[in-house]
C-alpha cells in the first residue's frame, strides 16, 4: 500500500510589514506589499500567486511511503520548491526581476516507530538589486537577503498524516496548508530588520543555520474576510513591546483591533484563557455588550496592531466573530 501526502508553506510580504527607510520604494508605488494569499491553494492556485507577483516563494513537500503488513518498507519525496519574481514600476514603466532560487534540501527519510518522517528546505533571494547595511564587513550589500522555509512531515504505517513549519526565515511571512490545500497555520512576527541586517546567506540552511519561527494558529473565517475592510479603512497603527495591553478587562472601550503581527494572550480574571495571532481581531465584545472590555490582551511578543477607532461595521458579523471568543465560558 502506497500513502502519499503533502504540505505546503509560502511566503508573503504583509502590509505595514517594511520599516524605515527600505518602504520608500513601496510608499512611491515602486514596489508593493502581497494581498493575504487565500485559504485555499493547489497547483492551479499557487501558478497564478507566482505569475502575479503575489507571493514570494513556496515551499510545497509532497511524500509518500510504501507499507506492507503494516511496516514501512520504503519512502521518498516528490516536492518541489519555487521562487517568485519581484516588478518594480517607474511610472508607466515595468521592469521584473527573476527571483534566485536555492537547490531545495531534502534530508534522507527517517523511518521509526511505525512513522517515517521528512524534512524540506525550499527558498532564495529576490533578483531585485535591495542596498542594505548588514552587521560584518563589508557593512552594504546589494543583493537581497535569503528566505526560506522548513517543512517537517510524518507519515504513519497507517497513512495518517502531521506536520510543522520546523524552520523559517524571519521575513517573509509563512502561511501553511494542509494536504488538502486549507490554511491551518501562519509565523507570529515578521523581522525586516533582523532579516536584512543579520539574516545573511551564511546564516541560512545551507550553511547548517536554521531559525525556529513562532507559529500560530489562523484566525476564523470571518475574522481574516473582516480584516480585509478593516484594512481598507485607514486605521492607525500601534507598536507595543512584549507585556504590553490593548485591552483591560473591566475597563471602557470602544476601539477595534487587528493583530498585524506578534502573538498575544488573552487573560480572564488574571488566567490565561487563549492567545491570538496575526489575522484575530480583539475589542469587539466591549462594542456589542456595553462598552467595558471583557478581558485582557496582553503582547507575549513585541507586536502591532491596526486600529479602528470609528466601528461602523455589521452587528451581524462582530457577533460572528464575538462568538468564537467566549472562550472563558468553554
Amino acid at each position: 500500500m502506497r500513502y502519499e501526502s503533502t504540505v505546503t508553506s509560502l511566503g508573503w510580504i504583509p502590509s505595514e510589514a517594511i520599516e524605515g527607510m527600505m518602504r520608500l520604494p513601496i510608499d512611491i508605488g515602486v514596489g508593493h506589499y502581497d494581498p493575504p494569499p487565500p485559504d485555499f491553494v493547489d497547483d492551479d492556485v499557487l501558478g497564478r500567486l507566482i505569475a502575479d507577483d503575489a507571493i514570494r516563494f513556496v515551499n510545497r513537500l509532497t511524500a509518500w511511503i510504501e507499507v506492507k503488513d503494516g511496516e514501512i518498507m520504503d519512502a521518498g519525496y516528490s516536492g518541489r520548491g519555487v521562487v517568485g519574481s519581484t516588478t518594480a514600476r517607474i511610472g508607466p514603466l515595468r521592469v521584473t526581476f527573476p527571483g534566485v532560487a536555492y537547490p531545495v534540501v531534502q534530508q534522507p527519510p527517517v523511518v521509526e516507530g511505525g512513522r517515517a518522517r521528512f524534512f524540506q528546505t525550499a527558498g532564495g533571494r529576490t533578483g531585485a538589486p535591495l542596498p542594505r547595511r548588514i552587521d560584518h564587513p563589508p557593512f552594504l550589500r546589494i543583493s537581497g537577503p535569503t528566505a526560506w522555509s522548513t517543512l517537517t512531515l510524518e507519515i504513519s504505517a497507517d497513512g495518517t498524516p502531521s506536520f510543522e513549519l520546523s524552520g523559517a526565515s524571519p521575513f517573509p511571512r509563512q502561511w501553511v496548508y494542509d494536504g488538502a490545500g486549507n490554511l491551518v497555520k501562519k509565523t507570529a512576527t515578521t523581522d525586516w530588520k533582523t532579516w536584512t541586517r543579520i539574516q545573511d546567506h551564511v546564516r541560512s540552511p545551507w550553511h547548517g543555520v536554521e531559525h525556529a519561527p513562532l507559529v500560530a494558529e489562523v484566525a476564523s473565517p470571518t475574522e481574516r474576510e473582516f480584516s480585509k475592510d478593516l484594512m481598507q479603512s485607514k486605521p492607525t497603527f500601534r507598536k507595543l513591546e512584549a507585556g504590553g495591553t490593548i485591552t483591560v478587562q473591566g475597563e471602557p472601550g470602544d476601539e477595534l483591533f487587528l493583530v498585524i503581527d506578534g502573538v498575544f494572550d488573552v487573560e480572564v480574571d488574571g488566567r490565561i484563557v487563549a492567545e491570538v495571532g496575526p489575522g484575530a481581531i480583539v475589542g469587539e465584545r466591549a462594542i456589542l455588550e456595553g462598552g467595558l472590555r471583557s478581558s485582557t490582551v496582553r503582547a507575549r511578543t513585541a507586536a502591532r496592531v491596526a486600529v479602528q477607532r470609528t466601528v461602523t461595521a455589521d452587528p451581524a458579523t462582530l457577533a460572528a466573530i464575538a462568538s468564537g471568543h467566549r472562550t472563558e465560558e468553554a
